[in-house]
């Protein structure tokens, strides 16, 4: 539209319809830019959609605003600092590092990596050398399969080359996926993993980013654990950052600050950024040895379906899923992991044509067991493997992970190594203490 009217972004503009006349400076179209409008920016800051029919347009200032440039420059650069790590710092995206754009009102990526540790001193505090990479820049409901193995190769690179620890930068809305997918793909960790994100952009008053990054470069000096964590606020306030294994971490509100909660399992520990302190909470953990010998295995495969069974679901959705060659497909069963009867028939044809089929249960917590109604037991001759406590989006990475990594055709190895703890994915102890305590009125 821009083109037909010959204005370009940042003029300012007069146009005149109907005895009506504004003035503003041109937006950028965008996919929710309606064809035949043009969107000003007012004196006043509002934003203004405006028909162009009928309409003329006046050309008052060209280039009178310059728009920021989001091309960016990916890449690495080095800040140096008092302390004696060596940290690596890997933006891919997300809220942590949007800042909202006043000129158009929208929120974008738009932080550097360097830009970012800038606000926290605490990095230079404990490191001789920072590592600050920009690999990406996306919103986390665009990661895929092979983002996955990218951050991988790159955190093992970082790892290899002699970090004492990583820290990624994430969008939260899958960075619980991309967690699993480094829990996996990173074998022989002797440094911890931290994904750190933010519920709110960087530049709002409100904003979680910088007391959740406060917390990861104490994670990396005193943590006794080698593992991939997620980092984030434990309570909406600033009290503490908890630190969940990313196996076991999801996020369970849409807004909220402290979003992320680890389900069936505690937390490793609790962060205390003000007085620089780490507080371990669950002796379970995969100990630190610092050893710079990780394996990569990056691989993922993209035919793998996480399929929520519900009431009345088309059953030859599974058939579906089968003819177009899907090698694995995880359920999310109600309860203890059940389907209706008419989706077994299905089910068993997708077994004997070489497809894993997995069942977990919608219900996020507690764990699979199909020894315990005659539907279970049905599934279990139809050939499904039951995933026992490990989170649907955790077993959908995993199987994924799998059959990346090893052969289509050993299905009864695949389906063993799927019920194989790599991570403390699978086979935690259920605890009542474990399960949340709702608000039931006063």
């Amino acid at each position: 539209m821009l083109e037909l009217v010959s204005v370009k972004p940042g003029d300012l503009v007069r146009i005149a319809k109907g005895g009506l006349v504004v003035e503003g400076v041109v937006m950028p179209s965008t996919e929710f830019t309606s064809k035949g409008y043009l969107v000003l920016k007012l004196p006043n800051g509002y934003n203004v959609g405006l028909s162009l029919e009928g309409a003329s347009v006046e050309v008052l200032s060209e280039g009178y605003l310059r728009l920021p440039s989001y091309e960016g420059v990916y890449g690495t650069s080095i800040i140096r600092g008092d302390g004696s790590l060596r940290i690596s710092f890997i933006s891919t995206g997300g809220t942590i590092v949007s800042k909202v754009e006043y000129e158009t009102g929208a929120v974008r990526p738009a932080l550097r990596a360097d830009e970012l540790v800038e606000f926290v001193p605490e990095f230079k505090e404990v490191c001789y050398e920072l590592v600050v990479t920009d690999l990406m820049r996306k919103f986390s409901e665009n990661m895929t399969p092979e983002d996955w193995s990218r951050i991988s190769e790159e955190v093992g690179k970082h790892l290899a080359s002699g970090a004492d620890g990583v820290v990624v930068a994430h969008g939260t809305d899958t960075m619980a996926y991309t967690a699993a997918a480094l829990a996996f793909s990173l074998r022989g960790l002797g440094n911890p993993v931290i994904l750190v994100g933010a519920q709110r952009s960087s530049d709002r008053p409100s904003t979680d980013a910088l007391y959740n990054l406060k917390a990861c470069p104490i994670i990396v000096k005193e943590a006794p654990f080698a593992e991939v964590v997620v980092a984030m606020h434990g309570t909406s306030d600033d009290l503490y950052v908890l630190v969940h294994r990313g196996v076991r971490v999801r996020k369970i509100h849409s807004s909220r600050r402290d979003a992320f909660q680890s389900i069936n399992d505690l937390p490793l520990a609790k962060v205390f950024p003000r007085e620089r302190l780490l507080k371990v909470i669950n002796s379970r953990y995969l100990p630190r040895t610092r050893s710079r010998d990780v394996t990569v295995m990056s691989r993922f495969n993209n035919r793998v379906a996480l399929l929520k069974f519900y009431p009345s679901m088309d059953c030859s959705l599974i058939d579906y899923l089968v003819d177009r060659g899907y090698r694995g497909i995880v359920i999310e069963g109600t309860g203890l992991g059940h389907v209706r009867d008419e989706c077994i028939p299905s089910i068993e044809r997708a077994s004997e044509a070489g497809v894993i089929v997995a069942m977990s249960t919608q219900t996020v917590f507690g764990r699979v067991d199909l020894d315990v109604y005659t539907t279970g037991r049905k599934l279990l001759r139809a050939g499904v493997v039951p995933v026992d406590d490990m989170l649907p989006e955790v077993a959908f990475v995993k199987l994924s992970w799998l059959l990346g990594n090893f052969p289509y055709e050993e299905p009864e190895r695949l389906k063993s190594l799927l019920l194989t703890s790599f991570a403390y994915e699978v086979g935690g102890t259920q605890s009542y203490d474990l399960f949340p305590r709702w608000f039931h009125g006063d």
